[in-house]
């Protein structure tokens, strides 16, 4: 962390041209690459948010051709300015469970039983994100919920290599699991909930547990706008969100690169689909296809673009894509067929929307109970701006108190 205090004893010294041109440059890149829909409620929120996004990476990237610090650190540095306090109503506390921190939240209200449990991994592309940034979120479910939460705060990349990532978000859980009782929580009402990358690594715990006969059943898992394929990222969704911030079709594989830190000029084959085998694609194609998705969904004028050709060489460097622990939908139906109840989060203007949809179809078609929720002015990201200032979003709002009464219910 040396680098970034010393990043802050010049900062002062920054001409503020530099800064000025950031910011110009946010907006060239926002006008000329991003394309928001006449039909969304809050475009200039949005826009103001996503400058700020762009302005962060760019300094970022100034700062590591410098040699002050990774573009990652700087990113991480500027996010740890966004604090929420906790809730009066709760007790919270620092932990360890098997070696991975964790936030403990705990109503402090009596209750007249054991409450439920409710473990939080939080997005972020498995790269940024902490328990800090989603302490909002934690508290109101906590809360209004009278659930306890527990915020898993999993390694990040490129520190920790996939698939660490899902390794901690389990190891969390089983933990949780087998002392749940020390918390006041019944274990046989253990819920998992994530987004977008940790949304991903729910799905992948869920299915690990189901090889865990030892242990309670999960009660429920909580997927909100989870990644949960990279075999195709021309599905309607992409294609018509393509440019749509906060998260457009190229950057979902940039970030995907970044994550397994693997060559990025691999970007355009990946996304055309080179990636995936022949034998690969008429064994599960199948799994996500437009036929799959709600007639809706259909007839947004987005078909299905094919595949491009396969490409050995590009499968070679990124085999990681298409395995179960990253492209969870190919696990096998007797895997799925053990899943808990599921509650799908899916907002209208996000790349990974019909990714959701088509895990929703295979959990339907495998017996599961599944309930879903669908944000018409959602985007990607959307959840982290509840509580935000002038830049909140009603989705988000209304996406939190969906989730809120999910718990509840069950």
């Amino acid at each position: 962390m040396e680098p970034l205090y010393a990043l802050l004893l010049v900062a002062g010294g920054v001409p503020i041209t530099i800064l000025l041109l950031s910011f110009l440059a946010a907006i060239y890149y926002d006008v000329s690459r991003t394309r928001i829909p006449p039909e969304f409620d809050h475009p200039l929120k949005l826009r103001i948010i996503f400058w700020l996004f762009i302005m962060t990476f760019i300094v970022g990237k100034i700062c590591e051709f410098l040699g002050i610090c990774k573009q990652v650190d700087f990113i991480r540095f500027v996010i740890s300015f966004i604090k929420f306090k906790l809730d009066p109503r709760l007790f919270s506390k620092d932990l360890l469970f098997n070696g991975v921190p964790v936030r403990v939240y705990q109503p402090k209200a009596p209750s007249p039983g054991r409450r439920k449990g409710l473990l939080l991994f939080h997005g972020g592309a498995g790269q940024i994100g902490s328990i800090d940034l989603y302490q909002d979120i934690s508290n109101k479910i906590a809360t209004a919920a009278d659930t306890v939460v527990v915020s898993v705060g999993y390694g990040l990349s490129p520190e920790h290599l996939y698939p660490s990532q899902y390794k901690d978000c389990l190891t969390a859980t089983i933990h949780f699991l087998q002392n749940a009782e020390v918390y006041g929580v019944d274990p046989s009402q253990v819920v998992i909930c994530g987004d977008s990358a940790g949304g991903n690594f729910a799905t992948i715990v869920a299915q690990k547990l189901t090889e865990r006969p030892d242990l309670p059943k999960l009660r429920a898992q909580i997927l909100i706008y989870a990644g949960v394929q990279a075999m195709d990222f021309n599905l309607p969704s992409y294609v018509q969100n393509s440019a749509m911030p906060l998260l457009s079709q190229e950057n979902t594989v940039y970030v995907v690169l970044r994550y397994f830190m693997k060559d990025l000029s691999l970007q355009d084959d990946i996304l055309n689909g080179s990636h995936v085998p022949d034998d690969f694609r008429l064994k599960y194609g199948k799994r996500v296809s437009v036929d799959n998705l709600p007639e809706r969904f259909k007839r947004q004028g987005h078909g299905q673009v094919p595949l491009a050709p396969y490409k050995p060489e590009v499968y070679k460097q990124v085999p990681e894509l298409l395995q179960v622990t990253f492209s969870s939908i190919f696990a096998e139906d007797h895997i799925i067929k053990q899943l808990p109840e599921t509650f799908i989060v899916t907002c209208e203007y996000d790349v990974v929307r019909d990714d959701n949809l088509l895990y929703k179809k295979r959990l339907e078609d495998c017996g599961v109970k599944v309930s879903w929720f669908h944000a018409e002015q959602g985007f990607h990201g959307v959840l982290n701006f509840t509580d935000f200032s002038f830049l909140s979003f009603p989705a988000g709002v209304e996406m939190l108190d969906q989730i809120v009464a999910f718990v509840k219910g069950l």
